[in-house]
């Protein structure tokens, strides 16, 4: 049995979900399907910052769109970390595309005239 509290909204349900997927707890059908995701096949967002080449001692906001799995995590890290962009750069720009074949795209999340 494996204990989580949800974060699909603020009620923060605590779930409980054991090896058949049965899950307890939850307030919701969207916290039932947050608990088997997150059991069986999780996922997250990443945010990080990529650097401005030019513009001194600049950074600009990435993120992930959409999630990717859990696991792939340090190794987006790996390939947000190799990428420098140049200003101007608005938001929803893609910095990378399909990083690392997973169907998601890291995109900027501010702009920097």
């Amino acid at each position: 049995m494996k204990e989580l509290t949800c974060i699909i909204c603020p009620r923060g349900c605590r779930l409980k979900i054991d090896d058949q997927l049965n899950v307890t707890g939850n307030f919701c059908m969207r916290g039932k399907q947050y608990a088997i995701n997150e059991l069986t096949h999780p996922m997250r967002t990443i945010t990080s910052t990529v650097r401005v080449c030019n513009r001194l001692d600049c950074v600009v906001a990435v993120k992930t769109v959409p999630e990717i799995p859990k696991d792939k995590i340090f190794a987006v890290m790996n390939e947000i970390n190799k990428v420098k962009i140049n200003a101007p750069c608005h938001i929803g720009q893609i910095v990378i595309k399909n990083v690392l074949n997973l169907n998601s795209d890291i995109i900027v999340c501010q702009n920097i005239e």
